[in-house]
């Protein structure tokens, strides 16, 4: 059983700022990658920004230098600040996470798992 939390969304102003954050908990053997994705209204889902374990970074390029994103290994956490924010960031974020789950001695099973979405409405 694997959980992912989400928090820290809500309604913010143009130019303003907001840190989301997702927490994994549950059976988990290892974290190979979290990130997270947004899907406005009408629109397809993308991703924002993902980080491996490893500390590698991928944003869209709509978010570069807007966004950063940050991982806390020890607390299975990963972190999306979000400055500069724009109408058009307006979105249902969601945060995903590639997890190798326990299964049996010192095998596992890989597969990815979401977050329940956290709305970010920036006002115009």
């Amino acid at each position: 059983q694997v959980q992912l939390v989400e928090s820290g969304g809500g309604l913010v102003q143009p130019g303003g700022s907001l840190r989301v954050s997702c927490a994994a908990s549950g059976r988990i053997f290892s974290i190979n990658a979290m990130g997270w994705y947004r899907q406005a209204p009408g629109k397809q889902r993308e991703l924002v920004a993902a980080i491996t374990s490893g500390g590698i970074t991928n944003y869209a390029d709509s978010v570069k230098d807007r966004f950063t994103i940050s991982r806390d290994n020890a607390k299975n956490t990963v972190y999306l600040q979000m400055n500069s924010l724009k109408p058009e960031d307006t979105a249902v974020y969601y945060c995903s996470a590639n997890i190798n789950t326990y299964y049996s001695g010192t095998l596992y099973q890989n597969s990815d798992y979401w977050g329940q979405g956290t709305q970010v409405t920036v006002s115009s």
